[in-house]
């Protein structure tokens, strides 16, 4: 018989270095897991994406046990890495802060379209440059017509 689902818990964590305080912690504490558990098991399977912020749905269930997924790094980190910047434009529809290709904006979708609402890496592209362009950054030339 199937274990009954009490929650669920949606946290960003740095790769390999989760530890009991905040946010960890009390998010997991309430709900009474297993807190050094679920840090050894994070740590142990994020340490070849080191310092990446990775988002992880923790699911627990009515006995205190836990299960949990780690998804793929946030766009908006991605476009960040790529670009070589610290943070977004604080005025994006007025100060542009960087340049991206559509090569790197296909990489990054290619990268993330597994945990995107959508079914072609088109519309994946598409949801990419949209972050971009919310974040100020330009992305160069027009949309590429090989993609489909």
């Amino acid at each position: 018989m199937a274990k009954e689902i009490a929650g669920q818990i949606k946290l960003q964590i740095k790769g390999g270095a989760a530890n009991p305080s905040p946010p960890v912690g009390p998010a997991l504490g309430s709900k009474g897991i297993n807190i050094m558990d679920f840090c050894k098991q994070y740590n142990a399977r994020t340490q070849e994406k080191a310092g990446k912020v990775l988002p992880v749905v923790i699911t627990y269930y009515v006995d205190k046990s836990f299960d949990f997924v780690v998804k793929t790094p946030p766009v908006a980190i991605q476009l960040l890495e790529v670009s070589k910047l610290k943070s977004g434009s604080a005025e994006p529809n007025r100060k542009k802060v960087a340049e991206i290709t559509w090569d790197q904006v296909k990489a990054i979708a290619e990268d993330k379209m597994i945990d995107l609402n959508c079914f072609t890496l088109e519309s994946a592209m598409r949801m990419v440059a949209g972050t971009a362009r919310s974040m100020g950054i330009t992305v160069k030339g027009a949309f590429p017509e090989d993609v489909k």
